[in-house]
């Protein structure tokens, strides 16, 4: 979130917004509902408690040797109506998309 959050003026700047999804529960392992309370961001935050969000974008994590039931760090660039214009699925929960690619994706 960090470091999307430190290139927030260029997203905006190119029209688009940034979400985040966590396939957690409120108070689940890492009490992310606390979290959010003590370090609020600006940006949308959606806790996909029942994984509906991330089984849809075919995210859902079930089973792996870091992971149990969560989602596949992902990110992902969707244009209004719906259009995936990018996706990046890490394969472990420390794989993470590459910003300027990100950036890069987003509508010019």
């Amino acid at each position: 979130m960090t470091q999307f959050e430190s290139r927030r003026r260029d997203i905006e700047a190119a029209g688009a917004q940034l979400a985040f999804i966590a396939a957690e529960k409120r108070d689940g392992v890492w009490k992310p509902g606390k979290f959010l309370e003590k370090h609020p961001i600006g940006s949308a935050f959606l806790l996909d408690e029942d994984r509906t969000v991330t089984k849809a974008y075919g995210l859902h994590h079930a089973l792996g040797t870091d992971a149990i039931n969560i989602a596949h760090p992902a990110t992902l660039v969707i244009q209004r109506g719906g259009l995936v214009r990018y996706i990046y699925r890490g394969d472990n929960q420390h794989d993470r998309a590459p910003l300027d690619e990100v950036i890069g994706a987003l509508p010019a």
